[in-house]
């Protein structure tokens, strides 16, 4: 037994005495539960406890069993997937769609052995002669359950179905219309999935996506341009006599069949082959490769040539440099022979204006006041001008500006003293 400890201060409880209650307020109250519902479905429907319990009972049942479907089932054809075989002749049941006669359209060659048993034990059920007679059905209609027989035998048997498989054309996926506009992977995808049940190797490679690189988009179809296909085509072989008499027509008939088999086998390899090429074509991985080779290929020739392409253009440049330099002499060589040209020219012209006016000196100095003598004056002149030199010329021509007569006398002088002239001939200026 447990001690409490004694209380240090003393307990109470403090209350309001002006406290008062709230006013009443009312709220609807409805019973609920399921209890309440049990009891409400009893009471409207007029059930006593026990025939409730049974009806509930009943129901859980049933809630179990759809609880409890096989889920094969959901795979399996609700209805006969094709009516005409109803009418079927049954003697000619290889032409008829065994896998629609056991109710697995759907699956096809993808359903396993297990879902064929069930599948068949559906179909039986469903369409034995004593089930449909017993539900009035005609006897014409027993045919189809031969046919479901048939079928049956040929799933069961690995070798048989293999063999109806390599003819059940309905199983084919047809590629994609060359005018429409599609999604390459979506449309194709199931193409090669579909063409994959016949290959010998395994496994198969996937047609990928957008994202596949570019080693597993080239053994994607380097796999499908080896591709070891099993398919036969014995299936549609026509039925080879059982007795012996007539051992030609046999060996007639078996030669029959392997020429048609081998004709059809060609040709199987030849669509295929055309439908690979057409893929790669349409393929926008394979058109983007090519454009990332050619351009990879340009660089590589761009840095190839790139010595080239240098040497190129320092010789191009040294061209044009020479090209320029000599431009640029000639232009330099042209002008120098212009400038020079017109050196010499002016030269010229200032030699003849100094001649001019050394000739015209003592007429505007009025013959020196020997208006007289001015014909020898003239004459002895023009001997001087012709045979000063140009530097003479220069200096006389400026010296007669200040005093013409002295400066004639000085070069006059000049010239007799050395011999250029005689003094009798410059007899006035001597």
């Amino acid at each position: 037994m447990f001690t409490l400890p004694s209380l240090t201060v003393e307990a109470g409880a403090h209350v309001a005495s002006g406290a008062k209650l709230s006013a009443p307020i009312r709220r609807p109250v409805e019973p609920v539960g399921k209890a309440f519902m049990h009891h409400a479905q009893r009471t409207l429907r007029n059930h006593t406890w026990s025939e409730f319990e049974k009806l509930e009972a009943e129901r859980n049942v049933k809630n179990v069993e759809e609880n409890n479907v096989d889920p094969d089932e959901l795979l399996f054809d609700t209805d006969l997937a094709d009516p005409s075989l109803l009418t079927h002749d049954p003697r000619d049941w290889k032409t008829a769609d065994l896998y629609a006669a056991m109710g697995l359209s759907k699956l096809r060659y993808r359903a396993n052995d297990t879902q064929v048993i069930k599948a068949h034990r559906k179909q039986v059920l469903k369409y034995h002669p004593d089930k449909t007679s017993a539900e009035g059905g005609s006897l014409d209609q027993d045919g189809i359950f031969k046919i479901i027989q048939k079928a049956f035998e040929t799933l069961t048997d690995s070798t048989k179905r293999a063999q109806y498989d390599s003819c059940d054309f309905q199983a084919d996926v047809l590629p994609p219309k060359k005018s429409g506009d599609y999604d390459f992977y979506e449309a194709w995808g199931p193409v090669f999935v579909s063409e994959a049940r016949f290959s010998k190797k395994s496994p198969v490679p996937t047609l990928g996506d957008a994202k596949s690189s570019k080693k597993e988009v080239e053994e994607f179809y380097a796999f499908w341009h080896r591709f070891d296909s099993w398919r036969s085509f014995e299936f549609l072989d026509e039925d080879v006599p059982d007795d012996s008499s007539n051992r030609d027509h046999k060996r007639y008939i078996e030669k029959k069949n392997t020429a048609a088999r081998n004709k059809k086998k060609t040709a199987d390899n030849a669509r295929l082959v055309k439908l690979v090429e057409r893929a790669m074509n349409e393929d926008p991985r394979i058109k983007m490769f090519k454009e990332e080779e050619k351009k990879e290929k340009a660089r590589k020739k761009w840095e190839r040539e790139a010595g080239a392409r240098a040497e190129a253009e320092v010789k191009a440049k040294a061209e044009a440099d020479a090209k320029a330099k000599a431009e640029e002499e000639a232009k330099n060589a042209a002008d120098a022979k212009a400038s020079k040209k017109k050196s010499k020219e002016a030269a010229k012209a200032a030699k003849k204006k100094n001649k001019r006016a050394i000739r015209n000196a003592a007429k505007e100095a009025d013959y020196f006041g020997d208006i007289d003598k001015a014909a020898a004056i003239d004459e002895q002149i023009a001997l001087i001008v012709d045979s000063l030199d140009d530097d003479q010329l220069v200096e006389v021509a400026d010296k007669i500006k200040t005093d013409a007569k002295t400066a004639l006398q000085t070069i006059a002088k000049t010239l007799t003293d050395s011999n250029k002239l005689p003094a009798s001939v410059l007899s006035y200026f001597l």
